[in-house]
C-alpha cells in the first residue's frame, strides 16, 4: 500500500479531532479575509486588553532580566501568591509544593490526564463539556463515560446520576463551574451533594476547573477542594486567561494532593519546563491584585447577557435558560431542526450553524463539540454594537426557516 501523509501519522492524531472552537474561528478569518463581514461569536476570549499595572509588571520582569531557565513548577514567588489566592478566594489551603505552574489551563489539565490516566481507565465528565476534555482523556487513554444534562436543570448533574454512573473502573471526574459551555454555576450546596457520592470512591481524582471563577454573577463562589473531606481528591484548575483578559499570555496552574502536583510537574519537565517567564511575572502581579480590579468587565458581560438573553428569548424556536457565569449562552435548538430554507433541510445543530454562517454571517459553535447536540454555543464576550448586529442578522435568518 502506498504511504500516504494521513497514513503515515500516528492513530493518535488521525483520532484526534480537532477543536470546533478553533475550527469555526478559523473559518470566520478566512471570510474575513474574503471580505465578507462575520461577525464571530465562537471564540471564548474576552474582547478587552489586559490591565495595565499587568502589563506593567510583565515590562518590569523584562527590565530585570527574568530572561532565565526557572523551576519548571514555576517561580516560588508566583506559587506563594497563587496559594494566597487560593486561601483568599476559595478558602482552600495548599503549599508552594501543591502548586504547579503551566503554559495554560488547557497544559495544567493535560498535565493532570497523562500524570493518572491508564489505558482503560474510566473518567466521567458532565455534559455539556468544555471541547479539549475528551479529546485530552482520549489522548491518554481513557473511557469517557459522558453524564447527560439538559437546560431544564440547568445543564447540572445530580447526585443521584453521579452515584449511577461511578464505579470501581472510575479514575478521574472532571467539571468546569462556572462551566464552557452552559454558563452553569454548582452551590456550595450541590457540590456537597455530588462530594457525598464522591467521598465513597476515595481512589477517584475529581479535577474542578474554575478558570471563570471571577466572571460569576451569583451573590458566592465555592470550590470543591474547600470541602475537608473531599480535599484529597480535587485538582483544582485555574488561570489567567479569563478573569484578567490574559488569553495570550498563556498561563494557568493547579493546586493539587503534592503526589499530583509532583507528578504533573515530572510531565512537564519533559514536555515543556516552566511556563513564560514574562507571563509569570505578569500573573503575579494579577494573582496578587484583588478581584473587584475586574469588576467592571464583569459587569460589562453582565449587561451583554442581559441583553442576549432577552433578545434571544423573542426568537421561536430557541429554548434558553440563564446562565449565572462565564461569557456564554447555551440555547436549546432542537424545535428548528427539520425546517428549510430554500432546498436545504437544518438536521441538526451543526446544520443550523453552517446556515447561521452562510446566511447571517455570523460565526456560533454546534453543541455537537460539547456533548450536547440540541444545543449551540454562543459567546457575548464581544462589543455591544457586534452583539446588537449579531441577533438582527440572526433573527433576519432564522425568520426564513419554515
Amino acid at each position: 500500500m502506498e504511504k500516504t501523509p494521513k497514513n503515515l501519522l500516528s492513530e493518535r492524531v488521525n483520532n484526534l479531532s480537532e477543536s470546533a472552537t478553533i475550527a469555526m474561528a478559523r473559518k470566520s478569518r478566512e471570510l474575513k479575509a474574503q471580505g465578507i463581514d462575520v461577525i464571530s461569536l465562537s471564540l471564548g476570549e474576552p474582547d478587552f486588553n489586559t490591565p495595565d499595572f499587568i502589563k506593567e509588571a510583565a515590562k518590569e520582569g523584562i527590565d530585570q532580566n527574568y530572561s532565565k531557565y526557572m523551576a519548571v513548577n514555576g517561580y516560588e514567588d508566583l506559587r506563594t501568591a497563587i496559594c494566597d489566592k487560593f486561601k483568599r478566594d476559595n478558602d482552600v489551603s495548599y503549599n508552594v509544593n501543591q502548586i504547579v505552574v503551566s503554559t495554560g489551563a488547557k497544559q495544567s489539565i493535560a498535565n493532570v490526564a497523562l500524570s493518572l490516566i491508564n489505558p482503560g481507565d474510566e473518567v466521567i465528565i458532565p455534559a455539556p463539556y468544555w471541547v479539549s476534555y475528551e479529546e485530552i482523556f482520549k489522548m491518554a487513554g481513557a473511557v469517557i463515560v459522558p453524564i447527560e444534562t439538559t437546560i431544564e436543570n440547568d445543564f447540572k448533574i445530580t447526585a443521584e446520576q453521579l452515584k449511577n454512573t461511578i464505579n470501581e473502573k472510575t479514575k478521574l471526574m472532571i467539571y468546569s463551574s462556572p462551566c464552557n459551555p452552559s454558563g452553569s454555576v454548582y452551590s456550595k450546596e450541590e457540590l456537597r451533594s455530588l462530594a457525598d457520592v464522591l467521598v465513597q470512591y476515595s481512589s477517584v481524582v475529581v479535577v474542578s476547573d474554575e478558570i471563570y471563577e471571577h466572571i460569576n454573577f451569583t451573590d458566592s463562589y465555592f470550590s470543591m477542594a474547600a470541602f475537608d473531606d473531599m480535599y484529597q481528591q480535587v485538582v483544582t484548575v485555574n488561570g489567567v486567561s479569563k478573569s484578567f483578559a490574559m488569553t495570550g499570555w498563556r498561563l494557568g496552574y493547579i493546586g493539587a494532593p503534592e503526589w499530583i502536583a509532583k507528578a504533573c510537574t515530572k510531565i512537564q519537565g519533559q514536555f515543556t519546563s516552566g511556563a513564560s517567564s514574562i507571563s509569570q511575572r505578569a500573573a503575579l502581579a494579577a494573582v496578587s491584585s484583588s478581584p473587584n480590579v475586574i469588576l467592571p468587565m464583569k459587569e460589562a458581560f453582565l449587561e451583554r447577557r442581559n441583553f442576549m438573553l432577552k433578545e434571544l428569548r423573542n426568537i421561536k424556536g430557541i429554548k434558553i435558560n440563564e446562565p449565572k457565569g462565564a461569557f456564554y449562552l447555551f440555547p436549546d435548538v432542537s424545535e428548528l431542526f427539520g425546517q428549510h430554507f430554500d432546498e436545504k433541510t437544518v438536521n441538526n445543530a451543526d446544520d443550523l450553524c453552517l446556515f447561521l454562517l452562510e446566511e447571517a454571517k455570523v460565526a456560533l459553535v454546534t453543541g455537537n463539540a460539547f456533548g450536547s447536540p440540541n444545543c449551540i454555543r454562543i459567546s457575548y464576550a464581544a462589543s455591544m454594537e457586534q452583539l446588537k448586529e449579531a441577533v438582527y442578522r440572526i433573527k433576519s435568518a432564522i425568520s426564513q426557516l419554515n
